[in-house]
């Protein structure tokens, strides 16, 4: 499955792009960090399934731990390697950083609740700049899911029950932290003049709203809770506060 989906990503993100020797990069600096946090969250929820099969498989935690949860970094590190070999990017360690405080986030959980508490989502919504740079942003939806990061949210999703136990609250609600960027056609303005006047509007954005965790949706389904589990990484459309340093304080009535 995991050759599958490396060959799957070098036909959509690759193919186009010209192949280099190994080289490395320093890209903390692009795209306001949005890149960095997909992937933290790939990391994330690939180490989470790998970790889950194994434990579905009836292995001890501890094998769990060690040979499930690191397949994201493992896949991820995979991906880090294509990048150092195509001449449009490179090998950067600001992405295994952040390859590795996904896999840190899921086994440190692991190790001190013995669950989940903690879990990151995404949501997309399609932009305008996608338009202004097809080739770049992507042209389909499925490509801008992937690279417009203008359209991407982040998400810390915390399950409230989980932190006190005796409450009320059901065990389903979250409270959720985003971070999202807008205004960005190009990773760094210096490098593309022609987009300039686009690049002076990107802005950070930090986002707080409701939540769901799925797993804890009491059901005998055996088919919805492989639903629930799938789909427990996307964050649910909900009321949401955000905070921008272009608009200042803004509410959405549903925000994706």
């Amino acid at each position: 499955m995991a050759s599958g989906a490396l060959i799957g990503l070098n036909q959509l993100w690759y193919a186009d792009y010209a192949h280099s020797n190994l080289h490395s990069v320093n890209d903390n600096d692009e795209w306001l960090q949005m890149d960095k946090a997909g992937h933290l969250f790939s990391s994330y929820h690939l180490g989470a399934f790998g970790a889950n099969a194994l434990q579905w498989s009836g292995c001890t935690k501890k094998t769990k731990l060690i040979y499930g949860s690191t397949i994201g970094l493992a896949f991820m590190t995979a991906v880090e390697v294509f990048d150092g070999y195509s001449a449009e990017w490179g090998f950067s360690w600001g992405d295994m950083a952040a390859n590795t405080t996904g896999t840190a986030l899921y086994v440190s959980q692991e190790l001190i609740w013995n669950e989940q508490r903690i879990v990151p989502k995404f949501s997309f919504h399609t932009t305008q700049y996608a338009s202004l740079r097809p080739n770049v942003l992507g042209s389909s939806l499925s490509e801008q899911i992937l690279k417009d990061y203008n359209g991407q949210t982040y998400w810390l999703s915390a399950n409230v029950n989980s932190f006190f136990k005796s409450s009320k609250v059901p065990k389903w609600i979250n409270i959720a932290v985003g971070y999202g960027a807008d205004g960005m056609i190009t990773g760094r303005t210096e490098n593309n003049p022609l987009f300039s006047s686009f690049e002076t509007k990107k802005t950070r954005q930090f986002y707080l709203s409701f939540d769901a965790d799925l797993t804890k949706i009491h059901t005998k389904s055996h088919f919805l809770k492989t639903f629930f589990a799938v789909f427990n990484s996307i964050k649910i459309p909900a009321p949401t506060l955000e905070i921008s340093g272009s608009q200042g304080f803004k509410f959405h009535y549903l925000y994706f």
